[in-house]
């Protein structure tokens, strides 16, 4: 059973790193050398980290994060974060107090509805 969980996060270092890549090459359209240091690390580990033989550390995995846009969800697991990033696009347009006040309408049409 231990052989397993290790092949099974063998196996999720490796997309994690795939995704990293595809990030940086194909959304960041930077190289190596460019993404290292905005994130803090050499572009020999990254290298390391895109083909599945390391992590990020968490400082560098919210640099990562915050330069990308992707939630640490999509970059460490690969859930799908595109309905986060389409709703921070539309919050944008408001502001603390409008989106306060939607957040409370919503949360009564929730109650009204659950009664129903």
């Amino acid at each position: 059973m231990e052989n397993v969980e290790k092949n099974l996060q063998k196996l999720e270092q490796i997309e994690r790193g795939k995704r990293i890549k595809n990030i940086r090459e194909n959304e960041l359209h930077m190289n190596k050398t460019q993404l290292a240091k905005e994130i803090g690390v050499s572009s020999q580990f990254l290298g390391l980290v895109e083909n599945g033989k390391g992590n990020l550390v968490y400082k560098s995995l919210k640099r990562l994060r915050n330069l990308s846009g992707h939630s640490s969800d999509y970059i460490l697991f690969g859930i799908d974060d595109s309905s986060i990033s389409e709703t921070k696009k539309i919050l944008e347009q408001y502001s603390e107090i409008e989106i306060n006040e939607a957040m409370k309408l919503l949360n009564n049409i929730a109650i009204f509805i659950k009664n129903q």
